[in-house]
């Protein structure tokens, strides 16, 4: 399966998303590779912090933030691993689109606000045009740093009906310590220590879904 983890607004969570959903896959016996197509280089930096204070399982990693380059090595080395997870975005980028071509699924990580609902007619613009040429893209869209309490996470998963060509994933992400604490060390919060269980069951929950 090839993953890419994007969307055109910046903060919304996508890099700890990859980071989580590319460990938990490896832990499960799966052969990953993490392609960080975000010029910011933030799972690029969390992956180094990870292999240099040995973590196990190991995780390859390249940094591929130039689209012509990351769709032409995304296609040789594809058939080397079993999950490929891409983290693409920020904004607008020739890595974004690269990677909507290639992927099995995109995932949509937003929170819920109103800027973040309103970035995502730019996003739904991209599946319409990379679905033109990749027709079987599957786009899922998941609230990332959902609220504890309160009705804002039920508005904004209603709200999303704005937008047809992303599927809502009942599996939202909260706004937990314990992820940002996890990535900073380079683990998945399904390896830090002191263990988050809501945490925890949170990603299984977004992963089983992802990989129906």
């Amino acid at each position: 399966m090839i993953l890419t983890i994007g969307n055109t607004k910046g903060g919304v969570g996508k890099s700890t998303l990859a980071l989580n959903l590319a460990i938990a896959r490896s832990i499960e016996g799966r052969h990953v590779w993490l392609v960080d197509g975000d010029r910011q280089g933030t799972a690029s930096t969390a992956m180094a912090f990870r292999s240099q204070a040995g973590h196990l399982p190991l995780i390859e990693f390249t940094a591929l933030p130039d689209g012509t380059t990351l769709h032409a090595e995304v296609m040789r080395r594809r058939d080397e691993f079993d999950d490929v997870v891409i983290d693409a975005g920020g904004r607008d980028s020739t890595a974004l689109r690269a990677a909507l071509v290639l992927s099995n699924v995109l995932l949509v990580p937003f929170a819920p606000r109103s800027l973040d609902l309103w970035a995502l007619q730019d996003v739904a613009v991209l599946i319409d045009e990379a679905r033109a040429l990749h027709p079987s893209l599957r786009a899922l869209a998941v609230l990332n740093g959902a609220d504890v309490a309160g009705t804002d996470n039920e508005d904004a998963a209603q709200a999303l009906a704005s937008y047809p060509q992303l599927t809502y994933v009942p599996a939202p992400v909260r706004r937990r310590k314990s992820f940002a604490n996890a990535a900073g060390m380079g683990l998945s919060v399904l390896e830090a220590k002191p263990r988050d269980s809501k945490a925890i069951a949170e990603v299984k929950a977004l992963l089983a879904i992802i990989s129906a």
